[in-house]
């Protein structure tokens, strides 16, 4: 959760980018370190692996000013998506203050999508996140990709990943289309948590994603 630090007056707050294996994820962080001026953000850290460019995480402390006379910091994390890396996404989950879900409008993706959306779950459990918790935790959906010919119709991916209309974007990372709407609402649903109370929602059981022959 937020790490307050009332002798230096500063505010750390934890983002990490989820979702299925080349979705989108590394990209988003690299068009945002692109395109915040230098004293906004600081060094962008990649670790990569021959199948994925992230094996661990991508870290980028973006400086947002004074907060209520705190100077906030955004850490923004990536995951890697592969199966194989559960534990490391365990490792950078912790003490998270909020989620983006980047999904792959593919139509080849819609399974790995729905299959990491449950896998973020699992790992929200494991760390003793009760269902109201997991429930309050900020989320914002991006839905990335837009722009292939065959990509997912948009109320499909909804009903199938967020059927609690949370705030979700279309986007194209590679163009940078919807990736800095995505990164404000996220901020803004993780400065609201701080301000207040938010009353907690049970998390429905995920629906039944339909099979393919």
């Amino acid at each position: 959760m937020a790490l307050i630090n009332h002798r230096a007056r500063e505010i750390h707050f934890k983002i990490v980018y989820v979702g299925p294996g080349l979705g989108g994820k590394t990209t988003n962080l690299q068009c945002l370190h692109d395109r915040l001026p230098p004293e906004r953000r600081g060094r962008l850290l990649t670790l990569s692996t021959d199948n994925e460019r992230t094996l661990f995480f991508d870290f980028l402390p973006i400086d947002i000013g004074q907060v209520n006379g705190f100077n906030t910091r955004f850490h923004l994390y990536t995951v890697p998506g592969q199966v194989y890396y559960r534990l490391s996404r365990r490792a950078v989950l912790q003490s998270v203050d909020g989620v983006v879900f980047v999904a792959d409008s593919h139509p080849s993706r819609e399974q790995a999508n729905f299959d990491s959306l449950r896998d973020l779950e699992e790992h929200l459990r494991v760390q003793g996140f009760s269902p109201e918790q997991s429930a309050r935790l900020p989320r914002v959906f991006q839905y990335n990709k837009r722009d292939l010919p065959a990509a997912l119709p948009l109320d499909r991916m909804r009903r199938l990943l967020n059927p609690r209309g949370l705030p979700d974007f279309e986007a194209v990372a590679t163009t940078g289309h919807g990736v800095n709407e995505t990164l404000r609402a996220s901020c803004k649903a993780v400065l609201a948590r701080l301000s207040g109370p938010v009353a907690p929602r049970p998390q429905p059981p995920p629906p039944a994603i339909p099979q393919r022959a």
